[in-house]
């Protein structure tokens, strides 16, 4: 049974442009199920200096990093983990004694999803350059998938992602359809871009598998307009599970079983993501 707040009680948050209730339920859930003293609350900030501060000063154990800070905050922290060291995006501090590192877990989780739901190598469209297509890019790499395009707005940053990885690099979406679409955009995103789709109809008709990072929320139109399509769907709402996962232990030292995760899973998500994750 989990102890009731107190002073002793470990806190962990998540910082991002536009906070959500479902990783703060998972990982909540996850602590009651196994009697542990911690309390997790998302936050957004204006001030992200003051926020990695505030984080050091008052002895936040975890912080999960999300759009748009991945990158900007690598100078404001201690050091990187290899995970993100290798990419230059941060998705994860853990705060040792006022020592804060870096780590990325969504690529962890990218290239596990690869790996299982995707055991082929297929070519592939990408679509982002930020600090999520990092690790998307160097999960593929990591999985065999060597023949790809991304597609990017920006010269700089999309040559800069493409080239490390032997991959083309182009500012707009091609005619030409590939069978795996990736979004790693905020492109159906709750927000602005709640209604935008990441990729035109006919490349979706085309393609075999569609992959959407955005995981608020899950059914994103290009998720929608994938499955109406009869289209395999990898989800941003598996994605940000087993992220949160290997978060879940860096914080704690201790891994949930299949079981724990599964509970958490149905909780903060509900049953279609919790069953997908079996897939």
């Amino acid at each position: 049974m989990k102890p009731p707040i107190g002073r002793d009680t470990q806190l962990c948050m998540s910082l991002s442009a536009r906070p959500g209730n479902a990783g703060s339920r998972l990982h909540n859930r996850l602590y009651d199920l196994l009697g542990l003293d911690y309390v997790y609350k998302s936050f957004s900030t204006t001030d992200l200096p003051a926020a990695i501060g505030g984080i050091r000063a008052l002895g936040i154990r975890g912080c999960a990093i999300s759009m748009p800070f991945k990158e900007a905050v690598i100078p404001l922290i201690d050091g990187l983990a290899e995970s993100a060291r290798a990419i230059e995006s941060v998705n994860t501090i853990v705060n040792d004694d006022g020592v804060l590192t870096g780590y990325n877990t969504d690529y962890a989780a990218v290239r596990d999803l690869l790996k299982r739901r995707m055991p082929k190598p297929l070519p592939f469209l990408l679509r982002g350059s930020g600090g999520m297509a990092k690790a998307v890019a160097a999960a593929l790499r990591d999985a065999g998938f060597g023949d790809g395009v991304i597609v990017a707005r920006h010269e700089a940053a999309g040559r800069a992602l493409a080239e490390p990885y032997g991959y083309a690099w182009r500012t707009d979406v091609p005619e030409t359809a590939a069978p795996l679409l990736i979004n790693a955009t905020p492109l159906g995103m709750e927000g602005a871009d709640s209604e935008a789709l990441a990729f035109p109809p006919e490349l979706i008709a085309a393609c075999d598998t569609a992959f959407d990072v955005v995981a608020l929320p899950v059914e994103t139109p290009f998720v929608r307009a994938a499955r109406a399509a009869g289209k395999a769907v990898i989800s941003g709402g598996e994605v940000i599970v087993l992220q949160a996962v290997e978060q879940f232990a860096l914080y704690t030292g201790i891994r949930p079983s299949r079981e724990q995760v599964q509970e958490a899973t149905r909780f903060a998500h509900g049953a279609e993501v919790a069953a997908s994750l079996d897939a």
